[in-house]
C-alpha cells in the first residue's frame, strides 16, 4: 500500500499504519515458545521486513519546523513536499491512500450547496485539490469531534458533498482514544472515503464490544439525508454544554477539598497518552514537546482503524 499523509505532525499516522500492519502479520506467524529464543528473534525481523514492505509511504506534508525535525528522525526516508498550498499535486508520485488531521477552518461560503467550490480558501480545498488530480482509492481523515456540529452542522456536509462529489462514498464514526488502550478520554471523528466502484473498508462500526458507541454514518452516492439532522446537533451541543457546566461545579468543589495536589503531566506521560514510544519527541524544548503531543492524532486509534481497513480491502 502506497499512501501520501498531510498535516502529518510526528508521525502518528505513520506509526499506527506501521502498527496496524506489525499485528495483521503477527496473527499469521506461529507464535514461539519461551525456549525457542531464535526463532522468536526470526520472527521478529521477519515482521519488520513485512511491515516495510507493506507500507510506502510516498511523502508528506508538514510546515512546522518541530514537528518536521520529530517526524523525519523517526522516518529518515520519507519526503517532506512541505507546504500543503504550495505543492504541484500533478509531481506528486500515486498513491492508493491519502490520510491526514486536517485544520478546522471556519468555511466562510459553508452552506451554499457549490461542493467544490464552497471548500475554497479552506485547507480542506488542499486536500480536495490533491485528491481531484490524483484520485487515491482510499481516503482517512481525523478531526475533532465538533466538527459534525460546526457552524450547525454545514461546514461538514460541505466536506461530504464535496467529497461526494469528487467520487467517493464516505461513512464517519466518533472514536474515543480511551477505548483504544491508552489512559485518555479523548474524542475524534474520523472519516473513510473510497473511490466508488472499488472495495468499501469494513471498518465502522466500532461497537459497544470496543467500548464505542454505536453510532456511525455513512454516506453514498445521492444518499444525502443520512447525515446527522441540526436537531439532532443541537441537542448534542446542549448536552455537551450541560456536562461541561456540571464538570465545572464539581472542579470547583473540588478546589476545597484539603490534600489536593496536581501535577503537571510530563513530555514523556504525554507521548504515551497519544500512543508514542518513550522520548518519541526528545531534542526539543518541552513547550515544543507539549505542543506537538497536543496536535498528534492518537496512534493506537490509528492502529486499530486501519488493521481493520487492511483486512477488508487487502492492500
Amino acid at each position: 500500500m502506497r499512501y501520501f499523509s498531510t498535516f502529518s505532525g510526528i508521525g502518528g499516522f505513520e506509526l499506527g499504519i506501521e502498527r496496524a500492519y506489525e499485528n495483521t502479520h503477527r496473527r499469521g506467524v506461529q507464535k514461539s515458545t519461551d525456549k525457542n529464543i531464535s526463532r522468536r528473534r526470526s520472527d521478529s525481523k521477519r515482521l519488520r521486513e513485512r511491515r516495510e514492505q507493506d507500507a510506502v509511504c510516498v511523502g508528506y506534508s508538514e510546515i512546522d519546523k518541530y514537528a518536521a525535525e520529530t517526524y523525519q528522525k523517526h522516518f529518515k526516508d520519507h519526503k517532506n513536499y512541505g507546504d500543503i498550498t504550495t505543492i504541484d499535486e500533478g509531481a506528486l508520485p500515486d498513491f492508493d491512500l491519502l490520510v491526514g488531521g486536517f485544520p478546522c477552518q471556519a468555511f466562510s461560503i459553508a452552506g451554499k450547496r457549490r461542493g467544490f467550490d464552497d471548500t475554497r480558501g479552506t485547507l480542506f480545498f488542499e486536500l480536495a485539490r490533491i485528491i481531484k488530480e490524483k484520485r487515491p482509492s482510499y481516503l482517512l481523515f481525523e478531526n475533532v469531534k465538533g466538527l459534525l456540529s460546526h457552524d450547525e452542522g454545514r461546514t461538514f456536509r460541505t466536506i461530504i458533498a464535496t467529497l461526494d462529489e469528487l467520487g467517493y462514498n464516505c461513512e464517519w464514526q466518533v472514536l474515543n482514544s480511551k477505548n483504544h488502550g491508552v489512559p485518555q478520554n479523548r474524542e475524534r471523528v474520523f472519516i473513510i472515503g473510497h473511490l466508488r466502484r472499488t472495495r468499501r473498508p469494513q471498518v465502522f462500526p466500532f461497537g459497544e464490544a470496543d467500548g464505542e458507541d454505536t453510532k456511525s454514518r455513512r454516506l453514498h452516492q445521492g444518499d444525502k439525508g443520512r447525515l446527522p439532522s441540526s436537531t439532532k446537533r443541537q441537542k448534542e451541543i446542549k448536552h455537551t454544554g450541560d456536562t461541561h457546566n456540571k464538570a465545572k461545579r464539581q472542579n470547583s468543589l473540588s478546589q476545597h477539598k484539603p490534600h489536593s495536589v496536581i501535577r503537571r503531566l510530563t513530555p514523556t506521560e504525554c507521548e504515551r497518552l497519544q500512543g508514542f514510544p518513550d522520548g518519541w519527541t526528545e531534542g526539543a524544548s518541552d513547550t515544543q514537546r507539549y505542543k506537538m503531543c497536543g496536535n498528534a492524532v492518537t496512534v493506537n486509534v490509528i492502529a486499530d482503524v486501519m488493521e481493520r481497513f487492511i483486512k477488508s480491502v487487502k492492500i
